[in-house]
């Protein structure tokens, strides 16, 4: 079953949502490929440490983080991916690398990349390595409040 409190946050705001489940999967792009889910459309959820705290970094399953862009782009002197256990103990309810990109639900800013924006909709784990979460992106944007910036490489950029 999808994070509870994802469940609770999307109901009370009567946000239409659906719930897929598959094979076990541990990489985005594995979780693609079982839900026959363009890369580009699926949005993977990188941990960061910009200066010390740790942030969601939000992109299409197919790209990567561009450390430099993203410490660029949000004004940090320092920017690293985080390690697994810098962040496993913040979000206890899910498994670990599965977190959805709601970090409101968990203390964390979110950024996203601008590439997201242009999709109607979002997909992405929900805390489990056995279920997808889609709903629209407008409403993700609208509950999130995510920073939105460019900082991912991606195959096929969107201008």
């Amino acid at each position: 079953m999808p994070v509870q409190k994802l469940i609770e946050l999307l109901d009370s705001h009567q946000i239409k949502y659906t719930v897929l489940t598959h094979s076990v999967a541990y990489t985005a792009q594995g979780v693609a490929a079982l839900t026959h889910t363009p890369g580009k459309e699926l949005a993977k959820t990188v941990i960061v440490d910009l200066d010390g705290a740790l942030a969601m970094a939000v992109l299409p399953a197919s790209g990567a983080v561009n450390v430099s862009e993203l410490r660029a782009a949000t004004g940090a002197k320092t920017a690293i991916l985080a390690k697994e256990s810098d962040f496993k103990d913040w979000f206890p309810d899910c498994e670990t690398g599965a977190m959805p990109p709601f970090g409101n639900l968990y203390g964390m800013r979110v950024f996203v990349d601008e590439s997201l924006t242009f999709d109607k909709e979002i997909a992405f784990n929900a805390g489990s390595h056995r279920e997808l979460m889609r709903l629209a992106y407008a409403d993700f944007e609208k509950l999130v409040k995510p920073t939105v910036l460019r900082f991912a490489s991606l195959r096929a950029r969107v201008a």
